[in-house]
């Protein structure tokens, strides 16, 4: 098959051996895939995998490597030991892991388990859903992207006494708004030093929209939370509550968090910046934050995500760019490190 393939730091799409199916496996054709933050902070951080002891996730750099977790792709051929429940030439998707005889694989982040940045992956059955829709499949392969989000967002059990705070208006943080905006929480403040990405946030259901640049954060949350019909009157028995989904990744950022939000603030880190992050524990024992570190999303909050993005019930078209094939995977992956660019770039391989 045909593959954009991870080298010693370098993506080149040329030719390999087509993946075969194993017990409990699918052999399945990539449609569409999603070109992720993870896949570049992967390449880009080879010493991350050193620090993971589960193997899911390993980059060894004198292997092949196929990334690309976020697909839609189409049944060709079943492995030993399946039930065969889904016919060939349907559309699937799944949450990106696949178990092997080795164990348990993130599709597109081990040598064990191709992605579909290739014209051909591997999908474990047992977590294999059918895509019951007629959307393109460009549009389908997005629901893994905003079951991170959506996962988050559920999870927070928001109140109507809290006011959410969403720093970093990229997919996840588009996730985030999205579902809270189907739950029907407001006011939705969104943060985002990149304009184009304010206003993808308002698509995808923000009301209010923040330049750091010229207010911080959490001066515009007081604002936002002092003058809501939403939390009126809280101010006189205690305040609102303040929810911050942190969705940047970049270091310094959460720790920035933790000095400046108010006490009692409940923080979701879905970010985390591949070398890690030094924090101030101290400060946030003495304003008394609850902090939940990413985790990802879990099975029945994938499975929630990809039924609204097949269905139609949550539109994620603001979030998309161009599609691309696999001889333009190397420079799009250059491209999605743009802030100013689309929240996805996805390959057809």
């Amino acid at each position: 098959m045909r593959a954009a393939v991870l080298r010693g730091g370098q993506v080149r799409t040329r030719v390999i051996d087509d993946p075969v199916p194993g017990p409990g496996q699918v052999l399945v054709r990539s449609l569409a895939c999603g070109i992720c933050a993870s896949d570049l902070h992967f390449m880009d951080h080879p010493e991350a995998g050193a620090y993971d002891d589960s193997g899911m996730s390993t980059y060894a750099q004198d292997v092949d490597i196929v990334m690309g977790h976020e697909y839609c792709a189409e049944v060709v051929d079943y492995g030993p030991g399946t039930d065969r429940r889904t016919a060939v030439g349907s559309r699937v998707s799944s949450l990106p892991i696949l178990r092997t005889s080795h164990g348990r694989r993130i599709i597109g982040q081990n040598p064990d388990s191709p992605g579909g940045f290739g014209e051909l992956l591997l999908l474990d059955e047992a977590l294999m859903r059918p895509v019951l829709s007629d959307l393109p499949s460009e549009i389908v392969c997005v629901a893994d992207a905003i079951s991170v989000g959506w996962s988050a967002a559920a999870r927070a059990e928001l109140t109507s006494r809290e006011v959410p705070l969403i720093i970093g208006c990229g997919a996840i943080g588009l996730s985030v708004i999205a579902h809270l905006a189907l739950l029907g929480v407001a006011p939705i403040v969104a943060v985002d030093f990149v304009a184009a990405r304010r206003e993808t946030a308002r698509a995808m259901g923000a009301h209010i929209l923040v330049d750091p640049a010229e207010v911080t954060p959490f001066q515009a949350w007081n604002d936002v939370a002092a003058s809501s019909d939403s939390v009126a009157g809280l101010i006189a028995v205690g305040g609102p509550g303040c929810v911050v989904f942190e969705c940047v990744g970049a270091p310094g950022v959460l720790d920035g968090i933790i000095g400046g939000c108010p006490r009692g603030t409940r923080i979701y880190s879905m970010g985390g910046p591949p070398g890690g992050e030094h924090l101030n524990t101290l400060t946030a024992k003495r304003k008394g934050l609850n902090i939940q570190f990413g985790g990802g999303p879990l099975p029945a909050h994938w499975d929630d995500a990809f039924e609204a993005v097949c269905s139609g019930r949550l539109d994620v078209t603001p979030m998309l760019g161009r599609t691309v094939g696999l001889d333009e995977v190397p420079t799009a992956l250059n491209d999605a490190r743009d802030a100013n660019g689309p929240a996805r770039i996805v390959v057809v391989p």
